[in-house]
């Protein structure tokens, strides 16, 4: 197959600078690259084509010859040694535009999707603390002291692993990126280097304390400060508070994860409550006021004479309050839901009164049979 125009692959015309050839091939390469397009053959020729044709042109001697030439130039004799300028293969030649060279894989670094420089990325592990906490104590804030254990820098040599008056050195196999590079074909894999562990450095004086880990185990204490209104399951971030980083590096956070214990009398959706409320049948039919002990006080609900079981009544802003939020409306409401309760036992003075009531109600006859109404 006649190979295309190199001009037209990189889409630039041929009075172009080397700046806008190498801006054309750092997105067009970033656009096919085979890590991009897995599976994709198209994608892989075409990542091959752009290099090619970056590497004729970026070089002015070459890009002469081609301009002359064509692909003729390139053509017989040596040729191909130089397809890609002395570099295995396309995937070097992208570390090289990248500012990778050639020990690295660059594209897996770029896209956030690799191991980069292995060496320079130990920070300290994040740590998660659960803590529970009463729905009193979600509604009103409170504020807690917590202690746990977790990997310090050593006191000793700081953080660095080494004996004090001694420095690590940089890793001889690695040359201090903490990873090592094996390529097959036109893929490149990295793993930690073997000799340093990944750390890019070799420590010859340990530190005597914690043995060249750099860290030691100890004991903090944390006030939290809960916020009114938290919800179950939220997380407090507690940044540097987690566990020490390797060689120095900055330590991982604290994250507190809050769960809100169940109640006895309150359900929560969000930010409001919802409880539920017996009132008598008396109540129920003539109306009245009964007190509701709410998270926030002691409050005043009217029942409506006629209220049927299972009427629910709101009582705005004696709900939960929103994190954060401000002005009116910063809390929400408590649903009340009323059952009516049904006297299990009556005495017979009790029960005589029902009977009247019922014989006023039409619901049955002086002598204790149900009565039919007619329409």
């Amino acid at each position: 197959m006649a190979k295309g125009d190199y001009y037209e692959i990189l889409g630039v015309p041929r009075s172009a600078s080397a700046d806008e050839i190498k801006k054309a091939y750092r997105k067009m390469a970033v656009k096919y690259h085979p890590d991009k397009n897995p599976g994709d053959k198209a994608a892989e020729e075409k990542f091959k084509e752009v290099s090619e044709a970056y590497e004729v042109l970026k070089d002015d001697k070459r890009r002469a010859m081609y301009d002359q030439h064509g692909h003729a130039a390139f053509q017989g004799g040596d040729g191909q040694s130089y397809q890609y300028g002395g570099f295995q293969d396309p995937f070097d030649l992208f570390r090289e535009v990248f500012g990778g060279g050639r020990g690295g894989s660059v594209f897996e670094s770029f896209f956030g999707g690799g191991e980069g420089s292995y060496a320079q990325d130990r920070r300290g592990s994040d740590l998660r603390y659960d803590l529970e906490i009463t729905l009193e104590e979600a509604f009103a804030g409170v504020t807690r002291v917590i202690e746990y254990r977790h990997n310090v820098a050593c006191e000793r040599c700081r953080g660095s692993g080494c004996e004090p008056g001694s420095k690590p050195k940089v890793c001889p196999q690695c040359h201090g990126r903490g990873q090592v590079i094996t390529s097959q074909g036109f893929f490149s894999m990295s793993r930690p280097c073997p000799r340093c562990g990944g750390s890019g450095r070799i420590i010859e004086k340990p530190c005597q304390k914690c043995h060249g880990q750099g860290v030691q185990m100890d004991r903090t204490q944390v006030k939290v400060n809960i916020p009114a209104g938290v919800n179950n399951g939220t997380k407090l971030r507690f940044q540097g508070l987690g566990e020490a980083g390797v060689g120095g590096a900055a330590a991982g956070d604290l994250y507190i994860v809050v769960f809100v214990r169940e109640h006895s009398v309150f359900k929560r959706d969000g930010a409001d409550l919802i409880m539920k409320q017996s009132i008598s049948f008396t109540l129920a039919a003539l109306g009245g006021d009964i007190q509701i002990k709410t998270l926030k006080e002691t409050a005043r609900l009217k029942i409506p004479a006629g209220t049927q079981p299972g009427t629910i009544f709101k009582m705005k802003g004696y709900g939960m309050p929103q994190m954060h939020a401000r002005g009116v409306g910063r809390s929400g409401d408590l649903l009340v839901q009323v059952t009516v309760e049904v006297p299990k036992k009556l005495t017979r003075d009790q029960r005589e009164k029902l009977e009247t009531f019922a014989v006023a109600m039409g619901e049955v006859t002086d002598s204790g049979e149900k009565s039919v109404k007619k329409n």
